[in-house]
């Protein structure tokens, strides 16, 4: 992938160039930005285009060796990291470099939870372990093989082990000569504040619509109409808009739990709601943790529709999520929200943990019974 290869984002593009054109490439840098803004493509454009034998002004020439091996994914001095799930006793990256090779290559926008299905993760989260710190320690020490830099590029840092985050931060200080470490993280209030003190940050701002919908357009030749209409519920994240191109069953199943939820709640229906917390339960960690975004941004979404800020065209929603919402937004108001949100976000926080997520969802649904006035 190149940096033509990426739909919009040229302001920030262009000031990545501009550190190398100007020799000003910072060691450590962290590439953040809202959920599905690129940067891992950012960043993987970003490696490319710094190891390039024959790059121009704008862009990597795409066909010297160094540009072949990274678009395989597979040049000596390119390094990843990335979380992984404990199969073993030893788990780290280097085991699933090749479904993550196979994995990247279709597409650098996705998800963890799409990366950890693709890995057979079950039920378990992904981390980046302890073992993580002795590999990274021990390629990085190594000289560089055919580019000027080695690069470390580390996928969601804020998955991090403190151990490793611990002996990150002593290579960040004093790292080897010609390294470069590419941080791509969605929640960088999660690293470690000394890791984010010693990087260099790129922010990176949502995808523009009529970027997310020209790349639809391109990748999966689906009619101008439809393209925009998912452009315009993605709200500039690239990642959910593949989604709903890809697999629309995953956004119905959590609005069907999420309406499934809401009607036993209502109804104070107790024996049902023990049932939809088993089969919540059964579903495993990062599915689960979707449901709850979901259901996080389907309560900002009611708030607005019944805030009347719909005619304004700050409601995202698909035809499915508004034919449910036109009903059940009266119920979302200023003065419930907060509590929502809180009650939502805690359940999120308490599955990240590794909770009992039948007690967990369970005490989700008996709290939100005294949210709702009749």
């Amino acid at each position: 992938m190149k940096f033509s290869d990426i739909p919009g984002q040229r302001e920030t593009i262009g000031r990545l160039i501009s550190t190398v054109k100007s020799e000003r490439v910072s060691h450590a840098q962290l590439f953040t930005g809202p959920e599905g803004c690129g940067n891992l493509a950012l960043a993987l454009t970003y490696a490319r285009y710094v190891s390039c034998e024959n790059r121009s002004d704008l862009d990597s020439c795409g066909t010297c060796k160094s540009c072949v091996k990274y678009e395989k994914m597979i040049h000596p001095d390119l390094h990843f990291v990335f979380p992984v799930v404990k199969k073993d006793t030893d788990p780290v990256s280097d085991k699933f470099i090749d479904k993550w090779r196979e994995f990247a290559a279709v597409s650098p926008y996705f998800s963890l939870t799409k990366w950890l299905n693709y890995i057979g993760a079950g039920n378990a989260q992904g981390l980046i372990f302890t073992s993580e710190a002795a590999e990274i320690l021990r390629k990085l020490t190594l000289k560089s093989y055919e580019s000027d830099f080695k690069v470390m590029i580390i996928w969601l840092p804020e998955k991090m082990h403190q151990v490793t985050a611990n002996k990150l931060l002593k290579l960040i200080e004093e790292p080897p000569e010609k390294t470069l470490f590419l941080l791509v993280s969605d929640e960088p209030d999660k690293i470690v504040p000394t890791i984010i003190s010693r990087c260099q940050l790129v922010r990176i701002p949502s995808f523009t619509p009529s970027d997310i919908s020209s790349y639809l357009i391109e990748r999966f030749r689906i009619h101008k109409g439809r393209a925009d209409d998912i452009a315009r519920v993605s709200n500039g994240n690239i990642i959910r808009a593949i989604e709903l191109c890809e697999n629309e069953d995953s956004s119905f199943q959590d609005l069907d739990r999420f309406r499934t939820l809401m009607r036993h709640v209502w109804k104070k229906d107790i024996l049902s709601l023990i049932s939809w917390s088993e089969e919540l339960a059964a579903i495993g960690r990062e599915p689960q943790k979707r449901f709850l975004s979901f259901s996080l941004h389907l309560f900002r979404e009611n708030l607005m529709m019944n805030l009347g800020q719909g005619k304004n065209g700050l409601v995202f929603l698909t035809g499915e999520e508004e034919a449910f919402s036109a009903n059940f937004h009266p119920f979302v108001n200023e003065g419930n929200i907060n509590t929502f949100v809180e009650e939502f976000s805690l359940a999120h926080s308490h599955i990240e943990a590794n909770g009992n997520a039948k007690i967990v969802f369970l005490d989700l649904a008996l709290r939100l019974i005294g949210l709702f006035r009749r």
